[in-house]
């Protein structure tokens, strides 16, 4: 298949991560020097068949900037792993809406070019698949970019907490285009969610009865200061949801972000606490730190979900594409145990 023209909303650390990425995996042909990516061929697409065609974004350092450019400005914070040459895309100025939180206003330097035709851009740019990587609390933008999708032909992959691909309206909206949508809540490839979720089952399947269970995420960064600032609530429930799933039975399970620690820049620390009992009754706790850098935790999982919905496009599969959304998000349309989710996603690309 040709090349799959990605169109990215928000010009952040996840963005960084994303087209970092795409160069940095260029340079690879054999499948055992792919160290980090799940998997090097997926529908027969590789890193190198994935193009960023369009850019979305309202800081002024990053409006009007070539995207190469652009990942690097203040107030990204990710890691610089690869020299990112000029893509040729500039970053286009997207309407602010409910963009920006409270303490997010003191961090973003909000352009004062004019909004672009965000319909006219991805038409011309030829874009066909949108990744929303706006800040959790953008509602109203996440639901405003999913019009212009809708608009301009493109599928949709939500990676905010925003139901949309889980939200039956919108899912029809997409079906009746004849337009895959994916979606919500992007998880990490190895997130604190993935792993508590994993250690809650093995330990299950090993005859322990998990009595309580909490996870809480520490971070930096501008997306962390808006999910203390806007979703911190509605990110935990969607995470405990999404670990307590994993259970066949009721227990006490809490996840979620609990705070922002400046200094701790990209970074992200998750303390993990699991109580138990087994044999005879036998006490069990696990208490761990588990500490990821949070841009490029996206990357994998977007190389996929992006290779996916080209398929699904090619395919001519329309709505919410239930095996990439259980695959790829915490919160799907349908929440499944890990192994049902990768089985599915696996029969799908296959």
């Amino acid at each position: 298949m040709p090349k799959v023209k990605v169109a990215l909303i928000g010009v952040g650390n996840c963005a960084s991560a994303f087209i970092q990425g795409v160069v940095y995996y260029q340079k690879f042909s054999k499948p055992e020097e792919f160290v980090g990516l799940r998997n090097p061929v997926l529908a027969g697409l590789s890193p190198k068949d994935i193009a960023v065609v369009a850019a979305f974004d309202v800081d002024a350092r990053k409006v009007g900037k070539d995207v190469s450019e652009a990942i690097f400005a203040a107030p990204n914070n990710a890691p610089k792993v690869a020299d990112v040459p000029a893509l040729g895309v500039k970053v286009a100025k997207g309407p602010l809406l409910d963009g920006l939180g409270d303490s997010t206003k003191a961090i973003v330097q909000v352009s004062s070019a004019p909004d672009a035709d965000v319909t006219k851009v991805l038409k011309a740019a030829g874009a066909e698949v949108m990744v929303n990587l706006l800040p959790s609390g953008a509602s109203q933008a996440t639901q405003w970019y999913a019009e212009q999708a809708l608009a301009a032909g493109c599928a949709f992959v939500n990676a905010t907490p925003t139901f949309i691909a889980s939200d039956a309206a919108w899912a029809k909206r997409f079906s009746d285009a004849k337009l895959p949508l994916a979606g919500d809540d992007l998880i990490d490839q190895i997130g604190s969610t993935a792993l508590h979720k994993t250690l809650l089952k093995l330990l299950s399947d090993c005859g322990v009865k998990i009595e309580e269970t909490y996870q809480l995420d520490v971070g930096g960064g501008t997306e962390s200061v808006d999910t203390m600032d806007r979703t911190r609530d509605a990110k935990r429930q969607i995470k405990t949801e999404s670990v307590a799933a994993s259970l066949p039975y009721k227990a006490e399970v809490v996840a979620g972000s609990t705070d922002y620690v400046d200094f701790l820049q990209n970074k992200r620390d998750s303390y993990f606490w699991i109580s138990g009992v087994y044999f005879l009754n036998a006490p069990m706790k696990i208490d761990l730190k588990y500490q990821t850098v949070d841009a490029p935790n996206a990357g994998s999982v977007l190389f996929d979900v992006v290779r996916a919905m080209k398929l699904a496009l090619s395919k001519k599969v329309k709505g919410a594409v239930e095996p990439v959304c259980a695959y790829g998000f915490k919160r799907p349309p349908q929440i499944v145990p890990i192994e049902v989710a990768d089985k599915e996603f696996a029969k799908f690309v296959a």
